[in-house]
């Protein structure tokens, strides 16, 4: 162990040492999410430092009785220094008998969902449970057959995919209405499946779906059939008794493709493993890309995952074919897997902000890595999953995904400016030393400690294997041959091999030893942790939303969403070191960007530079202005897929369709709303005003957004 290093207060960017104060906003979420109280609503943790101790102390308690206390010490010492666990973690690790049935872990992806009413029915009951125990979910739905398709067991047709997708969202709408925290999940979808339009479009239907987000699995091939202006095939597996029934059908590519696909067992395939899938109709490529881009572009969803992308470049490319992600989109995980999350505040690393001296202590930042990575592989041992295959999928792999926040908020602190190739050269700093650093720490927690299981275990060589990764024909490998899963893993995925490139040794002695855990990396969305521990530094790798907004908050004791006023981190720290009169629309640095004074383009570029050190994903979104043309809001989604990215989500505001969290003043304000009452008269209001409704006041947009999602009464 490193010698311990303990400072009695946080580091933070201001001159004179002392910490900027919480503004109201970020101490209501932490109180409100994060702090524990017992049940009768009374608080343990007496303030946050408060709560930070309690977690180090618990996230201590795996190690050796011998060095718990001085590691302790190391965890609360990089708590106070910008390691941020995720909010499953502060908010349920310590908690004992206060919260005994709850889990550390964020998200998990469900196992496959096969196609028949006990597997849909069983994976809603395991989803129940998951959710109970505080953890979003996500699914694959495109392995269920299409709408209309024949169940010759029931004699019947089927409903479709769509319409046991509205089962899960009530099972997660009422487990997280018992709980009172609202449920995540995220659904994914084929781009070939034959209910693909029905996907794209189930969200405009008012309060449907309302307890998902949406994501298209698109793949390499589909990208091509765009680009070539080519038909696209929608296709389902073929039912084993039709192609015993038509056996010159799996010969004929006209009626019949041979496709990877999630679920073999009671399939027809070929010896490769690709099931038999029927041609159910074809159209053109760009059609169906041209309705996902409409349907982004009015309603913000689906999402793009670049799925090939995912699996090429997935560190357990041996052994995993991944087609679901957690619920926003930073972990691509096998069946049961799991997201254990955390993130960096990088605004505590900047030294002299606002000045021509201002600088990031990378030496700090480096050491809070360190540290925070052995706290994060510690949750692994109380992980409180609730399912057996979520707990030995986890303990088998370990795979965590730490991340940053406040990196929008860092660069003004700096002076650079959010997406300037100045910005996008140090934000692939952070990423690649966060890397490097998570990685030296995985070969000593190894050695220490012992790798993660698959590590050890032994594989067979197989022609499959051989086909992904060429370079193993080249080093020797037959097919049969006994290989173990460190070499699998150190030597031939394709992120560790790009690792080896900054320090082979390192990939050497990953291969000889085997590392702690398969995955370390992932920048997750850090919403209500970048507003309440951050004080509102900048979400995950976004620059700030803006300087001064509202943020839409629910009451367990009121009919709609309450708004909240919140400050950026970087404009509070402007105010308390150089003008505490700056006004956010007109006196601000040229390095005080907002999320959509950035272009699309310089997005993307900054999203494709820290991939490149990530070895999970990121979640991004890119917020485009609301008068964007539809043609050039298209191209971002090209531009996304030739830069490598794993996915992509755009954020247009269009007040028609949704209210988001997050919102502007300006757009409020430019926004009308009508309400037509019972006796047929309509009244019109800016979405700022406030309207007296059902004994409560509330903004126009609100109360038309509850009332029109059906939702109006049920905080």
């Amino acid at each position: 162990m490193p010698p311990t290093l303990i400072l009695l207060r946080p580091r933070t960017p201001e001159t004179d040492g002392a910490p900027l104060p919480l503004q109201p906003a970020s101490l209501d979420i932490w109180d409100r999410k994060y702090r524990l109280r017992d049940r009768n609503g009374n608080a343990i943790d007496a303030d946050l430092d408060g709560t930070l101790e309690r977690v180090a102390t618990a996230l201590a308690q795996p190690e050796d009785p011998q060095i718990r206390d001085r590691v302790r010490d190391e965890f609360l010492w990089a708590l106070r220094n910008g390691a941020v666990p995720a909010g499953r973690i502060l908010s349920n690790v310590g908690a004992g008998s206060h919260k005994p049935n709850t889990s550390t872990i964020n998200c998990t992806v469900s196992a496959p969902i096969a196609d028949s009413m006990d597997a849909i029915l069983a994976r809603a009951h395991e989803a129940g449970l998951t959710l109970k125990a505080g953890c979003g979910i996500g699914y694959c739905f495109s392995t269920i057959r299409p709408r209309g398709a024949f169940v010759s067991g029931a004699g019947s047709y089927t409903s479709g995919p769509l319409s046991f997708m509205d089962i899960y969202d009530r099972v997660c709408a009422t487990v997280s209405s018992a709980g009172g925290r609202r449920g995540a999940q995220m659904a994914t979808f084929d781009v070939g499946h034959p209910d693909i339009a029905d996907f794209i479009r189930a969200k405009r239907e008012d309060g449907r779906l309302r307890h998902f987000n949406l994501s298209v699995l698109v793949t390499r091939a589909f990208l091509e059939a765009v680009e070539q202006d080519a038909p696209w095939p929608l296709a389902f597996p073929l039912d084993p008794r039709e192609a015993r029934d038509n056996p010159g059908h799996l010969q004929d590519p006209s009626q019949v493709l041979w496709r990877d696909w999630p679920i073999r067992e009671g399939y027809v395939t070929d010896p490769d493993g690709r099931v038999a899938c029927k041609i159910y109709r074809t159209l053109p490529a760009r059609h169906l890309w041209d309705e996902i881009m409409r349907s982004t572009y009015d309603f913000a969803e689906p999402g793009f995952i670049l799925v090939d992308e995912i699996n090429e470049m997935n560190n357990n490319w041996w052994c995993e074919e991944i087609s679901a992600t957690n619920p926003c989109g930073e972990q691509p995980l096998p069946p049961s897997g799991s997201c254990l999350l955390g993130s960096v505040n990088l605004t505590r690393f900047v030294r002299e902000p606002f000045t021509e001296r201002a600088s990031f202590d990378w030496d700090l930042y480096r050491r809070v890595v360190q540290v925070f990575t052995r706290m994060l592989d510690n949750v692994v041992e109380i992980n409180g999953l609730p399912l057996d295959d979520q707990r030995r999928e986890i303990q088998r792999k370990r795979r965590h995904g730490m991340g940053f926040f406040g990196l929008g908020s860092a660069l003004a602190l700096l002076g650079l400016r959010y997406g300037s190739p100045a910005a996008t050269q140090f934000a692939e700093t952070v990423s690649r030393t966060l890397a490097l650093t998570g990685w030296r720490e995985a070969l000593a927690l190894a050695r220490e400690k012992g790798p993660a299981p698959i590590m050890d275990e032994t594989f067979t060589v197989t022609a499959a294997m051989l086909r992904k990764r060429p370079e193993m024909a080249h080093d020797g490998w037959k097919v049969g041959d006994p290989i173990r899963g460190r070499q699998l893993h150190a030597r031939y995925s394709r992120y560790m091999q790009r690792l080896a490139s900054l320090d082979p040794g390192l990939i050497e002695s990953l291969t000889e030893t085997g590392a702690r855990f398969t995955h370390h990396s992932s920048i997750a969305p850090t919403g209500t942790l970048a507003l309440s521990v951050g004080n509102n530094a900048s979400n995950g790798i976004e620059p700030s939303f803006d300087h001064h907004y509202y943020r839409n908050v629910i009451r367990p004791d009121r009919k709609t969403k309450e708004r909240m006023d919140v400050f950026s981190y970087e404009l509070l720290a402007y105010r308390a070191l150089v003008d505490p009169d700056a006004d956010p629309a007109v006196s601000l640095p040229p390095a005080f960007v907002s999320a959509d004074t950035v272009s699309p383009r310089e997005h993307i570029a900054m999203q494709a530079a820290v991939q490149t050190w990530v070895d999970s994903s990121i979640s991004k979104t890119i917020n485009v202005p609301t008068d964007m043309p539809f043609g050039a809001f298209k191209d971002i989604y090209r531009l996304a897929s030739e830069s490598g990215l794993k996915g992509c989500t755009t954020f247009r505001f269009n007040p028609t369709a949704f209210q988001g969290v997050l919102v502007r003043e300006q757009d409020l304000r430019n926004t009308r709303y009508r309400f037509v009452l019972n006796d047929g008269t309509a009244v019109e209001a800016r979405g700022d005003e406030e309207i007296e409704y059902d004994g409560e006041t509330h903004t126009a947009a609100n109360l038309f957004d509850a009332l029109k999602e059906g939702q109006y009464g049920k905080w």
